[in-house]
């Protein structure tokens, strides 16, 4: 098994849940959806995701979502599991049954009920302990959870969790916060581990490398530009990074519009031909002609920039 460990990188893509246009799993475009995202490059997967429809799910249809990448997946990268429950009990039971499929870990987030530091440092004491020996990452996502997580408190929590391997990174603005955990770990204050970003599906990407991230968690229709500005900065061309990611700002910048981005990305991803649907679950947002006549627009223009970068 590939389990997660600190020294984690590159792009490990949150993907979306694909339906039938009647609302059932669409296991079939889930295997071409895997099939799409390891020919892009991605270094991994991270399923039952916010923009995964988690919520929308019954206990069954995630395992049997997740059984399903899983076996597609074949091992050839990671793939991390959304475990964010209301109890520990589902936390340990869901994180048990997925790690038996052969997940790499699973990834949680504070719920909206620990509100001062010491009752989310104290929440995820009770988290480590459920997990046991499974690598894990810790989500800070405030626009989602509305738990304010300070650099101190995640300095915390990665003191008292060997098992958290990885910082999903989503606080926003958060640059800073980015720099001090990442000088602290150099200073030797903590271990290190690794830090991947998922801020408004890459809007700040080449900033967080820079500052010292290892890489991307987040979503987009588009994840080789995930791929290819990760590998760019990598490689030492930090303005080649900035120039990949300029030309599909345009469409990465709609696509998080509040509200409406998911169905954004389905369309996109059915247009591309990985997905037979672009149904989101209720409650769910759907676009207007108005809509996909922007879209199809911004697609354009982004293709022209990028045959002119080359």
């Amino acid at each position: 098994m590939n389990q997660l460990d600190p020294s984690a990188k590159g792009v490990y893509l949150i993907t979306v849940t694909p339906f039938t246009d009647s609302g059932a799993l669409d296991l079939a475009s889930t295997d071409r959806m895997v099939d799409f995202c390891l020919d892009k490059g991605v270094t991994g997967l991270t399923v039952l995701g916010i923009m995964g429809e988690a919520t929308k799910l019954t206990a069954e249809e995630s395992r049997v979502f997740v059984k399903q990448v899983l076996a597609r997946v074949k091992g050839r990268v990671p793939v991390v599991v959304g475990a964010s429950a209301p109890g520990f009990a589902a936390m340990g039971e869901l994180t048990e049954s997925v790690m038996s499929l052969g997940a790499s870990g699973v990834m949680v987030a504070p719920p909206p009920s620990v509100r001062t530091d010491d009752q989310i440092v104290s929440y995820f004491d009770m988290v480590s302990e459920t997990l046991g020996k499974t690598p894990w990452v810790l989500q800070d996502h405030p626009v989602s959870t509305t738990v304010q997580m300070s650099t101190s408190v995640i300095l915390r929590i990665l003191k008292n969790s060997p098992g958290c391997v990885m910082l999903k990174h989503e606080d926003w603005p958060g640059l800073a916060k980015l720099s001090a955990i990442r000088a602290a770990s150099d200073k030797g204050d903590v271990r290190r581990v690794s830090i991947l970003t998922g801020n408004g599906g890459g809007l700040f990407l080449p900033e967080e490398m820079t500052r010292g991230a290892d890489g991307a968690m987040t979503g987009f229709a588009y994840p080789e530009m995930m791929v290819d500005v990760v590998a760019a900065h990598a490689g030492g061309h930090r303005a080649r990074a900035h120039d990949l990611f300029d030309a599909y700002l345009p469409l990465a910048r709609y696509e998080q519009q509040a509200g409406v981005g998911l169905a954004v990305r389905k369309h996109l991803f059915q247009q591309r031909g990985v997905i037979a649907s672009a149904m989101v679950r209720k409650p769910g947002p759907k676009l207007s002609a108005q809509d996909i006549a922007d879209i199809a627009f911004l697609v354009q223009r982004q293709d022209q920039r990028l045959r002119a970068l080359g």
